[in-house]
């Protein structure tokens, strides 16, 4: 876990899962790939098998460790939701997100059916949890919308989108059932460009259907020169949702973690 983050919604991130494989568009550039390559071979590093899809279930138990609340974002390097990840797995890294429910969880996929499927089922026990949102990707109308439909049909308590990067106009669709939107442009070597109107499209369904907007960036080669503004102000809204959880004391925390990696090692 990474104890703070760069990512503009969230404060750090958690990657019990490391490595992913390209399953549309918007993966052409990603960046957790390029990162993660730069390592491949390098004896000992956490990505010396560059991004190859691993557990790492040494890290099932961070969030316990940490007593500061945080938004966590759920595998930043990976998608739990990967086909290769076993759905055993994948339970046992919401059951931490469940017991260690002081923090706020942000878990994003582009396998939006197996999501929905396992929300349904094995999942169900946290589906309702105000602590955990659950997220698709939205790059275009092809591979991205499609995710909509299969996240509003998940019985899911906080539900969100990630448009990002946004590679065209998305025209009209269903936010109902929606709680949070971030719309972002790619960043980086060989960013492809983005639309003002194809971003206040976005902002202004949002505004109709009463959602929260988060615009993250306009990307391009140099983000930090693009910036964030939209219309002369930054949109940075979150979701509604009230929740407040006490912070497991110490020694509860550590019988916790105990468990966790006992598990850990058994799987």
């Amino acid at each position: 876990m990474a104890a703070t983050s760069k990512i503009e919604w969230t404060d750090a991130t958690w990657n019990p899962v490391r490595g992913c494989s390209k399953i549309s568009p918007g993966c052409k550039h990603c960046y957790a790939e390029t990162f993660a390559e730069r390592f491949r071979g390098v004896p000992s590093h956490p990505y010396e098998q560059g991004f190859d899809l691993r557990l790492v279930p040494e890290k099932l138990a961070e969030p316990l460790r940490w007593a500061t609340p945080r938004k966590v974002f759920v595998n930043s390097m990976s998608d739990l939701f990967h086909k290769d990840v076993p759905d055993s797995y994948i339970v046992s890294v919401v059951r931490v997100m469940t017991v260690a429910n002081w923090h706020t969880y942000q878990v994003l996929t582009k396998r939006s059916e197996r999501l929905r499927d396992l929300l349904k089922t094995k999942l169900r026990f946290a589906a309702d949890a105000p602590h955990i949102w659950w997220g698709v990707s939205v790059e275009d109308r092809r591979y991205g919308l499609p995710r909509v439909e299969h996240l509003r049909s998940a019985p899911a308590r906080v539900r969100f989108l990630s448009v990002e990067p946004l590679l065209e106009d998305l025209g009209r669709f269903e936010l109902s059932g929606i709680h949070w939107v971030i719309v972002g442009g790619e960043s980086g070597a060989g960013a492809r460009p983005l639309l003002k109107a194809w971003v206040t499209s976005v902002r202004d369904q949002c505004r109709s259907a009463r959602v929260p907007f988060f615009f993250k960036q306009w990307g391009g080669v140099h983000k930090s020169r693009t910036g964030r503004e939209l219309d002369g102000r930054t949109y940075d809204a979150l979701p509604d949702v009230p929740w407040v959880a006490p912070v497991m004391d110490r020694e509860r925390r550590l019988e916790a973690i105990a468990v966790v990696e006992s598990n850990g090692k058994a799987a």
